[in-house]
């Protein structure tokens, strides 16, 4: 199927520098609201309990006991093992959390923002999608005009968009216009790798791997599709019997494919050994349908996000254990884009939205729609951001934050200063 020739109008993206303000308050001026969050305790090593913490001011962390440069000079004479200078450097980020304020946001859309992508070598430049199916590049770093893609409106939505990990002025998007494809910021589709025939498929999620060459894709009735770079189809199976609404390779071991979907499942795949639906490695269900299955940086762990009020961790080297749980409120909603807990790029530390419920446990009056740090290994809540100017639900949050038409780009207080 032919791509739909895109409008060509061009709205012109509204990109706002939030200066300094007397509103933009510190944790502990924040101190008498936070009074209002209730507290309560981390739970069992397995289970972990999700009860707020008595304030933002009291979720700071614990000056460290040594320097980072005395860690590394430790770590270099020997005296010091790797985990415990990662868990230094860790530590040293959590504290720097205290001086993080929003300082630019942009709001270039007239639908709600989807998805959005890190630039893989620029730290300052990220793209996103809206539900109309327009794509910014936008690098914050520069005074420069963003660019911008218009889409084609309703029933273009961008579900799902990655880098070319070959060629980075490239990028691939899925999206409920009804294909995959790899496109170019001058709005030009380079390939169409997936198409649907009818207007009742639409693509959900895809994900690349450079070392394997191949793009993989799902779609709304539970179809996983494989690719090569050159657009040749590998395999088209039903892996699942609802929306495959995630999938993710390994990044260490690029065979080993997470599928997540709203069957309340996710399942494991060995890429070199797949022939049906059945021939999954493992398959790992839920109490409610799933947003999201994401891989660590390190790949030896998955975290996934359902669509009502768990997070879970599971260690990629035995998936028959049971999880890490971690009760968190995130409760879906038609027309908010997905919540996704997603893993700090360098630190074992999962970030999330919180989107308040009267009817979790431990949800207590006036709780902030703050923006979660958990801890990977043990799932106790580290800190939490909030800006009372942005008082949202953050969907993705990757220190850049979908606020619905808004994107939010948090900097420590000084470094936005400076910029």
């Amino acid at each position: 199927m032919a791509p739909r020739k895109r409008p060509e109008n061009q709205k012109t993206p509204e990109v706002v520098v939030r200066p300094k303000s007397k509103r933009n308050r510190s944790p502990r001026e924040l101190e008498p609201e936070a009074k209002k969050l209730c507290v309560k305790g981390p739970g069992s090593s397995r289970r972990f309990d999700s009860g707020l913490w008595a304030g933002l001011a009291s979720l700071r962390v614990p000056p460290l006991c040594s320097s980072i440069v005395r860690a590394l000079h430790q770590h270099k004479l020997g005296t010091a093992a790797w985990p415990s200078l990662q868990q230094g450097l860790q530590q040293s980020f959590l504290n720097s959390l205290a001086s993080y304020r929003i300082f630019q946001k942009a709001a270039p859309f007239d639908r709600r923002a989807t998805s959005l992508a890190w630039h893989p070598t620029h730290p300052s430049t990220l793209a996103v999608g809206s539900k109309g199916g327009d794509i910014l590049l936008w690098n914050f770093g520069i005074k420069d005009k963003p660019t911008f893609i218009k889409g084609i409106g309703a029933g273009g939505s961008i579900t799902g968009m990655k880098f070319n990990p070959l060629n980075t002025n490239q990028f691939f998007t899925s999206s409920m216009e009804g294909t995959t494809r790899l496109q170019d910021f001058k709005g030009n589709t380079l390939r169409v790798f997936a198409s649907s025939d009818t207007c009742n498929v639409w693509f959900c999620s895809l994900d690349v791997s450079v070392k394997s060459r191949v793009v993989v894709t799902g779609d709304n009735v539970g179809h996983v599709i494989l690719l090569n770079m050159d657009g040749r189809e590998l395999w088209n199976l039903r892996m699942h019997k609802k929306k495959v609404t995630h999938v993710a390779l390994n990044p260490c071991c690029d065979w080993l494919l997470a599928t997540a979907s709203v069957d309340q499942t996710v399942k494991i795949w060995d890429l070199r050994q797949v022939r049906g639906k059945s021939s999954f490695l493992h398959s790992l269900p839920h109490r409610h349908p799933v947003n999201a299955a994401h891989f660590s940086p390190d790949g030896a762990q998955l975290l996934t996000t359902d669509q009502k009020s768990e997070i879970r961790v599971y260690s990629a080297c035995q998936w028959d254990c049971p999880p890490s749980l971690i009760p968190h409120p995130h409760r879906h909603f038609q027309h908010l884009t997905p919540i996704k807990a997603s893993w700090h790029p360098r630190y074992n530390l999962i970030v999330v939205g919180r989107y308040p419920d009267p009817n979790f446990k431990s949800c207590s009056p006036h709780e902030l729609r703050t923006i979660d740090v958990f801890d990977g290994s043990s799932g106790k809540i580290m800190y939490q951001l909030y800006d009372p100017e942005s008082s949202g639900i953050m969907s993705v949050p990757l220190v850049s934050l979908l606020l619905g038409y808004h994107i939010l780009v948090w900097s420590p207080e000084d470094a936005g200063t400076q910029k």
